[in-house]
């Protein structure tokens, strides 16, 4: 089984083992053993649902700090497009990337900028008609680490594109190079993120052999500091580089229009994008082309690691947008340059497989049908597990017992206890009886 990095993480101490987490989980990737939470490494795919749930806060997601500046002699920020909908009343992404600047970045380069080259990218692939239809966007990485370990039939529909985060990466860090005349190594890329998925893609990507990106910071954290630089502006450079398609990427459907057809789909929330994978696989799309899927609510504005309410979120970029050109970036020439594409194929793991041997397998899934039965259904976690099927998958994996149902261990302590009643009246029954015969004899 391969190794998993993942930027989710658990505190232990903090943990409760409430359940909230291993109910929410979309790959059911969290058990609570020991009254803590456990995190089944090879299922997580990063998408923050428990880090959004926990009411401790005992999940968290690891990225770096701002010290991480320090490292580099030429750091570029990297701002993802939902960045602009974290502020109020922000008219000008100009300021965003003056305040980035004096936060003490050395240069900005836009990731909706590369946005907007994905999405012409796009446009040329889906006209060549080389990826069947209907096509994933590969934007997200928790969609595609989803469909690499429970939709593998899907794989080949991935849009094997750099995501626009990575080409805005591998773009800044070669304009860098440019400008200073600085080896790669010194040079520091550095992506602002709204999600953990995108942080954990950094250590491991997926469709790719090495990330362009050489660090990752939290939304969350970069935001009080940048907005304090951002009051500091007065009047903004013309600095940014990116119009309404770029910053259209930042909410869900945004990424879907950008390819200028009405023959898209675009949902958000991780629980929708299962269902619309699940019925892709089914076929029953239709006539689909393009397939958006992003796996936080609303989309990257709905990532753990922003500030603002998605929804609101979404309304302030529609603002921004409005004073915006359409796109101020197109790809030269008539082809899609190769650099733009995936270097390495995506590979079915298989971590949800109960054996690799087909027979075993099956006589592994009837047991688990049969296991699934004998508990009462009603999914309350109490177990450990964030379903009865999923405490009869463990228990034939080896990992639990049938008496960590709370309520087949009730019915065995009532069996033991009717047990033992009857034994005890059959044990007082022989007293008096023998009682009864001492008296016989004395008279």
């Amino acid at each position: 089984m391969a190794n998993f990095f993942h930027s989710v993480t658990l505190d232990k101490d903090k943990c409760l083992g409430c359940t909230n987490c291993i109910k929410r989980c979309p790959t059911s990737a969290i058990r609570v053993q020991g009254g803590k939470a456990k995190i089944l490494s090879e299922r997580c795919i990063d998408c923050g649902e428990c880090i959004r749930v926990c009411p401790h806060h005992a999940k968290q997601a690891i990225c770096d700090s701002l010290d991480v500046l320090k490292a580099f002699e030429y750091t570029v920020a990297l701002p993802a497009p939902s960045l602009y909908a974290q502020f109020n009343h922000l008219e000008d992404p100009d300021i965003v990337v003056e305040g980035l600047l004096k936060m003490g970045f050395d240069d900005v380069f836009e990731v909706a900028r590369a946005a907007e080259l994905v999405s012409d990218a796009t446009r040329r692939i889906v006209d060549s008609g080389k990826i069947p239809k209907p096509i994933i966007s590969s934007a997200c990485p928790t969609i595609s680490r989803l469909i690499r370990i429970r939709f593998p039939d899907l794989i080949d529909h991935l849009l094997p594109l750099l995501t626009p985060a990575e080409l805005a990466g591998k773009l800044a860090k070669e304009e860098a190079v440019r400008k200073t005349g600085l080896p790669p190594e010194k040079i520091g890329v550095v992506f602002i993120s709204p999600c953990p998925a995108k942080a954990s893609s950094v250590i491991q990507p997926v469709g790719i052999e090495k990330s362009h990106i050489d660090a990752v910071i939290a939304m969350k954290d970069v935001y009080r500091i940048l907005v304090g630089t951002m009051k500091e502006v007065g009047e903004p450079r013309d600095l940014s580089e990116t119009g309404r398609i770029g910053i259209s990427w930042g909410s869900s459907g945004g990424e879907a229009a950008a390819v200028l057809t009405d023959n898209y789909l675009a949902a958000d929330g991780i629980e929708n994008c299962i269902k619309i994978l699940s019925d892709m696989e089914d076929d029953k799309l239709g006539d689909v082309g393009f397939v958006e899927l992003n796996a936080c609510p609303a989309g990257c504005v709905g990532g753990v690691l922003t500030v603002e309410n998605p929804y609101l979120a979404r309304v302030k970029l529609k603002s921004l947008r409005r004073y915006l050109p359409v796109s101020k970036n197109r790809i030269a020439g008539n082809s899609v340059p190769d650099s733009y594409l995936w270097d390495s194929s995506v590979e079915f793991v298989p971590v949800l497989q109960l054996d690799p041997d087909m027979q075993i397998a099956f006589e592994k899934m009837n047991e688990i049908d049969r296991l699934t039965a004998k508990f009462p259904g009603l999914d309350c976690g109490s177990c450990g597990s964030p379903s009865c099927r999923a405490l009869a998958e463990d228990i034939v994996r080896g990992f639990s017992t049938e008496e960590a149902c709370v309520f087949v261990l009730k019915d065995e302590m009532q069996s033991i206890a009717d047990s033992l009643s009857r034994l005890s009246g059959i044990q007082k029954g022989r007293r008096e009886a023998e009682a009864h015969d001492a008296g016989d004899g004395k008279e």
